[in-house]
C-alpha cells in the first residue's frame, strides 16, 4: 500500500507539472505567433551571450530579429543557461539582431547576411555591458534564478534566499535540492553523509574538527551560492562518497567600491557580517568579517538501556533523565587580492582566519537496576547524580595563492595554485558522580585534548582544445597532511578530592597522510546528438600513524582509480537529459582510526578502530532538466549509489570493559566498523513554478530505498524506505516587500542497528527594502508554535536495546538589517568596443 500511494502521488505530481508547463508553452507560442509576421526559411543564426566583465553566461537574454530599424520583429528567442541561442528557419537576406537583458545595455548587431552560401552563421561570443549604476541610486540584480543547472553541478544562489538571511549555512543547505539537514546540523546528500565540503573551491581544516559546528559558524548573509556536485568529474578530488558541496562566499569583481553590513538579533541565533570590495582597473581587493552565536538553550534528555543474558532474561536496566545547557559561537575573517597582469594572466591571493566553539553543561539522574536468578529478582538498585561539562574550541588559518593563464586560443587555460590550512583545536571535559542529592562525590574524571592539523595542497590544471567541441583536461594534486594530538586523562581520588594523572587512559597520536593524484578527461561530441565527458583519476594514499594505545599500527598504502563519465543530450527548448557515473572514496579520518577510548560518559564509551578500510562508492545518476523563460524549472534525478566497506557506528554491550587498570561495568561501547555494503536507489524531483506575477512556488521531493548488508558483522540485512520533502512559497507583494514560507520534513531512517528519528521544521519571513533598496529589514521565525523538537531513537544489538528521547529547543524569532553602500562603475574593455566580426560556420 505504501508503494502504491507513493506511485499515485508521483503520477499526480507529474501530471500537474506537465499540464502547467504545456499551458505555459502554448501561451508563449501563441503570443509569439501573434506578434510577428510568418517568415520561414532554412538558415540558422546562432551565438553565445556573455557578461563583458565576468565572462559568465547571460541567461534569459532576449534576442530579436528585424528586417530594418523600426520594422516589426521577424523572429526571436531567449538565451539558455550557457548563454547560447539559435534562430532557426530564417529566409535569405540581411537582418538586424537586437539583444537585451535585465541590467545590461541593449546591443544591436548587423546587418547580418544569411543565404544559400552561408546557411549557418555564428556571431560567436557577444559581450553585454552592464548599465552604469551608483549603489546610492539603484541596486543592479543579475538575472539569475534561485537554482541553476549546469553540466556538472547544481547551483543554489543563496543571495536570493530571504528566510535564511538571518540564519547560518545549515539553514540554506536545508533548501538546496538533494540535500537534507537534521536537527543537529548533520548534512546528507542524496542520503549519504560522506560529503567533501569546500569553501571557494578549497578544503579547510575547520571542517575536519566538527562539521556541524563549522557550518553553523558561517552566517547565511556571507554566502553567495552553494554548488552541489553529485557526480564529480576526474578533475575533482575523489574524496567523499556522497559528492561535493562547495560554499562560495560573497565577492565582487566590478570596478568601484561597494560594501554591505548585515546584523541579525534573535531569540536563538545572532549573527553579523561586513563585506568590502574595491577594484580599480586591473587590481581588486576584498575583505570580510562575520560572527555568529547560538544563544544558551536547554535540551531535555531521557535514555533507557536494557541488557539481557543469552537466554533473553533482563540482567541490567539503566535509566538516565536530565538536561544539558548548550551554546556555540564563532567568527570568520578574510582578505583577498586579485590582479590582472594583462589580458591573459591573473594572480590572486586569499587568507582567512576562522574560530568557533561550543560549551555544554548538564546533569542527569541515573538509576541502575541489576537482576539475578530467578528472573526478575533485584540484586541491586543504585541511584546517582552525574554532572558533566564539555567545551570545544577550534581555529584555522587558511591561505591560497593562484595563477591563471588564458590564451588567444579559446578555452585553453593553465591554472596553478597552492593552498594551505593550519588548524588548532582544544576539547576539554569533566564529570563527577555522587549521591542523588549532589553530596558525597565518589567518582569523577577530567580530560583535555589539544590537536594540530596542517594541510598543504599543490594543484596544476591544464585545459587544451583539440578541435571544435573537443577539449582535453589534465592535471594533478599533491596533498600533505600532518596531525598531532595529546589527550591526558585525570581520575578523581575521592578521599583527597584531587585529580590524578592516569597513564593507562591518556592518549597521544600522530597522523601523517600524503595523497598523490593525477587525472585526464576528454570532452567531445558523439553521434551528432551527445556531449560526452569521460575521465580517469588516479590517487595514491600513503598513511603513517602513531597511536599511543596501539603502537606499531601499520596502515598500508593503497591505490584508487576513479573513473567518471557523463553523457549529455540537449533535447532543445531548454531541456536536457544526462546520465553520469563516478567512483568515489571515503578515507577513514584519524579520529575513527584512533583506538583511544573516550569515557566522558562512564556508561556509554566511544573508541576508534585502527583496522578501518576506505569506503568505496559507485554512483549512477540520470538527470532530466528543463528551464523556462519566465523562471519555471523542473529537475528530475534517478539515482543508484552503492558503497562497499560502508563505515557505520556499531554499538556493543559489555558486562565488564577494561581500560588499563580501570574496569567499567555494564557499559555500551560505540566503535566505527566496516559493514558489507549500503545501497541507495531512488529519485529526487525539484520544481519551480511562478503563479501569476507575484507568487513563486518551489518544491523538492526525495524518495529512496536503502538496503544495507551487514557483512562480517552478521545479522540480517536492513531495508528502509526514506523520503524528504520541502515547500518554498514566495509572495512579492510590492517591488520592495516580499513574504516567504518554507517547510521541511525528513522521514525517520533505519541504519544497521535501529531507527533514527524524523524531523520537521518550518520558517516564515518578511523583508522590506527602503531608500532605493540600500536598506532592508527582514523578520524571520522558525517553528514559532512549538518550543521543542522531539527526537526519539530506537537502537538494538546483541543482548541490549537502547531508547533515547531528546527535547531540543528549536523555536526562534529574529530580525535582520542589511545596509548596502558604495559605487560601482561599469566600463567596456577596449577590445569589446570593436566591431564584432560575423563569420559563417565551416
Amino acid at each position: 500500500m505504501k508503494h502504491l500511494f507513493i506511485t499515485f502521488i508521483l503520477i499526480l505530481f507529474f501530471s500537474t507539472i506537465q499540464v502547467f508547463f504545456c499551458t505555459i508553452q502554448a501561451q508563449q507560442q501563441s503570443q509569439v505567433l501573434q506578434a510577428r509576421p510568418t517568415v520561414t526559411g532554412k538558415s540558422v543564426l546562432k551565438g553565445r551571450i556573455l557578461d563583458s566583465l565576468s565572462r559568465s553566461p547571460v541567461e534569459y537574454a532576449s534576442v530579436t530579429l528585424y528586417a530594418k530599424k523600426g520594422a516589426p520583429a521577424i523572429n526571436g528567442t531567449v538565451s539558455g543557461s550557457k548563454g547560447s541561442f539559435a534562430l532557426e528557419g530564417l529566409p535569405a537576406g540581411s537582418w538586424l539582431v537586437s539583444i537585451e537583458a535585465i541590467g545590461y545595455g541593449t546591443k544591436t548587431i548587423g546587418p547580418v547576411t544569411v543565404g544559400s552560401k552561408t546557411p549557418t552563421v555564428s556571431l560567436g561570443d557577444i559581450f553585454l555591458t552592464k548599465k552604469a549604476a551608483d549603489l546610492q541610486a539603484v541596486t543592479v540584480v543579475a538575472p539569475r534564478g534561485l537554482i541553476e543547472n549546469k553540466i556538472d553541478k547544481m547551483v543554489y544562489n543563496a543571495e536570493k534566499d530571504i528566510t535564511s538571511q538571518g540564519g547560518v549555512a545549515t539553514d540554506i543547505l536545508k533548501k538546496v535540492p538533494m540535500v537534507s539537514v537534521d536537527v543537529d546540523g548533520n548534512v546528507e546528500l542524496q542520503g549519504n553523509a560522506n560529503i567533501l565540503f569546500l569553501i571557494n573551491g578549497r578544503p579547510s581544516s575547520i571542517f575536519g574538527n566538527n562539521l556541524a559546528d563549522a557550518l553553523q559558524s558561517i552566517p547565511a548573509s556571507q554566502i553567495k551560492s552553494i554548488e552541489v556536485i553529485t557526480s564529480p568529474g576526474a578533475k575533482y578530488d575523489a574524496e567523499g562518497t556522497g559528492g561535493i558541496i562547495n560554499i562560495v562566499l560573497k565577492d565582487n569583481k566590478l570596478s568601484g567600491i561597494n560594501s554591505n553590513i548585515s546584523l541579525t538579533g534573535g531569540s536563538r541565533l545572532e549573527n553579523g557580517s561586513f563585506n568590502l570590495n574595491a577594484r580599480k582597473n586591473n587590481f581588486g581587493i576584498s575583505a570580510f568579517f562575520s560572527g555568529n552565536a547560538q544563544l544558551p538553550s536547554t535540551t531535555l534528555t531521557t535514555a533507557t538501556r536494557r541488557s539481557f543474558d543469552s537466554t533473553g532474561n533482563l540482567t541490567d536496566l539503566l535509566q538516565q533523565n536530565g538536561s544539558g545547557r548548550f551554546h556555540r559561537n564563532g567568527y570568520e575573517s578574510g582578505l583577498g587580492l586579485d590582479w590582472s597582469l594583462d589580458k591573459h594572466d591573473n594572480l590572486s591571493a586569499n587568507i582567512g582566519y576562522d574560530h568557533f566553539g561550543n560549551n555544554n553543561r548538564g546533569a542527569y539522574q541515573q538509576q541502575e537496576t541489576q537482576y539475578g536468578t530467578p528472573p526478575g529478582s533485584v540484586l541491586s538498585d543504585i541511584y546517582s547524580l552525574v554532572q558533566s561539562h564539555n567545551q570545544f574550541r577550534a581555529q584555522s588559518l587558511d591561505w591560497n595563492l593562484r595563477y591563471k593563464k588564458t590564451y588567444a586560443q579559446e578555452d585553453r587555460e593553465l591554472d596553478i595554485s597552492v593552498d594551505g590550512s593550519f588548524g588548532k583545536n582544544n576539547a576539554s571535559y569533566g564529570q563527577v558522580q555522587s549521591l542523588p542529592s549532589g553530596d558525597s562525590v565518589y567518582s569523577g574524571s577530567q580530560g583535555n585534548s589539544t590537536g594540530h592539523d596542517r594541510e598543504t595542497n599543490f594543484r596544476l590544471d591544464y585545459v587544451h582544445p583539440l578541435g571544435e567541441g573537443i577539449k582535453l583536461e589534465t592535471g594533478g594534486r599533491i596533498q600533505d597532511r600532518r596531525i598531532s594530538s595529546t589527550s591526558p586523562y585525570y581520575a578523581l581520588e575521592a578521599t583527597s578530592g584531587s585529580y590524578i594523572y592516569d597513564t593507562s587512559q591518556s592518549n597521544s597520536l600522530t597522523y601523517n597522510r600524503d595523497v598523490y593524484a593525477g587525472y585526464a578527461s576528454l570532452t567531445f561530441p558523439a553521434f551528432h546528438f551527445l556531449d560526452v565527458k569521460a575521465g580517469l583519476r588516479y590517487e595514491r594514499t600513503e598513511t603513517n600513524a602513531g597511536f599511543s594505545k596501539s603502537p606499531g599500527t601499520l596502515i598500508p598504502g593503497y591505490n584508487t582509480f576513479a573513473p567518471s563519465v557523463t553523457l549529455l543530450h540537449n533535447l532543445g527548448d531548454e531541456q536536457s537529459i544526462k546520465i553520469s557515473y563516478t567512483r568515489r572514496i571515503q578515507r577513514p579520518d584519524y579520529r575513527g582510526l584512533n583506538p583511544y577510548v573516550n569515557a566522558t560518559d562512564p556508561k556509554n564509551l566511544t573508541r576508534g578502530n585502527p583496522f578501518l578500510q576506505p569506503e568505496v562508492a559507485d554512483n549512477i545518476d540520470l538527470t532530466y532538466a528543463k528551464s523556462f523563460a519566465e523562471g519555471s524549472a523542473l529537475n528530475i534525478v534517478l539515482f543508484y549509489h552503492r558503497s562497499g566497506h560502508d563505515i557505520q557506528p556499531f554499538i556493543e554491550y559489555y558486562p565488564e570493559f577494561t581500560i588499563g587498570d580501570s574496569v567499567y561495568r555494564n557499559v555500551s561501547v560505540n566503535t566505527p566498523m566496516n559493514v558489507g555494503s549500503e545501497n541507495n536507489y531512488g529519485m529526487n524531483i525539484y520544481g519551480s513554478i511562478p503563479v501569476g506575477k507575484k507568487i513563486n512556488l518551489r518544491s523538492n521531493l526525495s524518495l529512496f530505498d536503502r538496503y544495507i548488508t551487514t557483512g562480517t558483522l552478521g545479522g540480517s540485512s536492513i531495508t528502509s524506505f526514506n523520503y524528504r520533502i520541502n515547500l518554498n512559497a514566495t509572495y512579492q507583494a510590492t517591488p520592495n516587500f516580499v513574504l516567504e514560507f518554507f517547510g521541511n520534513f525528513n522521514s525517520a531512517r533505519n541504519e544497521i542497528q535501529g531507527r533514527y528519528p524524523f524531523f520537521t521544521s518550518y520558517n516564515l519571513a518578511a523583508r522590506k527594502q527602503f531608500w532605493k533598496k540600500k536598506v532592508s529589514i527582514a523578520f524571520t521565525t522558525t517553528n514559532p508554535f512549538a518550543l521543542y523538537v522531539r527526537q526519539a531513537t530506537e537502537l538494538a544489538g546483541t543482548n541490549f536495546t537502547l531508547d533515547n528521547v531528546r527535547q531540543i529547543p528549536y523555536r526562534s524569532f529574529g530580525i535582520n538589517i542589511t545596509y548596502k553602500f558604495g559605487k560601482l562603475e561599469f566600463k567596456k574593455d577596449k577590445e569589446e568596443n570593436r566591431e564584432l566580426p560575423v563569420t559563417p560556420d565551416n
